[in-house]
């Protein structure tokens, strides 16, 4: 099993690695068969190559800056939020880390913005 403290780490230095575009070190937390998940499209990537590719061409001039990880065992979460121009958006990432410490398997969620419901503005503050 991973130290939590290893996959804290390893999620850290992907994180500071993407930010940077520095795939050589994104890579380097990456296990060779790592499985990236997008549950809202339903995107499957198998592979490290495929995975930093994925990334290398994501579109625009994005920027993650890091709210949150909690890691425990082989498992870590991180909240992020994700700056695009002045679009701003928040994700929540799954990541497992195999035998080594790399991370094995990574699930994006990335929830759309909404508008609360009327009517319950007395019990809530809005930010």
């Amino acid at each position: 099993m991973t130290s939590p403290t290893a996959l804290r780490k390893a999620v850290e230095t992907y994180w500071a690695a993407a930010e940077a575009r520095d795939w050589e070190t994104f890579a380097g937390t990456l296990a060779d068969d790592v499985v990236y998940e997008l549950p809202q499209s339903r995107e499957r990537i198998r592979g490290k190559e495929r995975y930093v590719q994925f990334n290398k061409e994501y579109p625009g001039d994005w920027h993650a800056q890091v709210l949150r990880i909690v890691a425990e065992g082989d498992e870590a979460v991180s909240w992020i939020l994700m700056r695009e121009g002045l679009r701003e958006s928040y994700a929540v990432n799954l990541f497992t880390a195999d035998a080594s410490g790399r991370i094995a398997a990574i699930t994006d969620f990335w929830p759309e913005p909404y508008e609360p419901p009327f009517g319950r503005d007395h019990l809530t503050e809005r930010y």
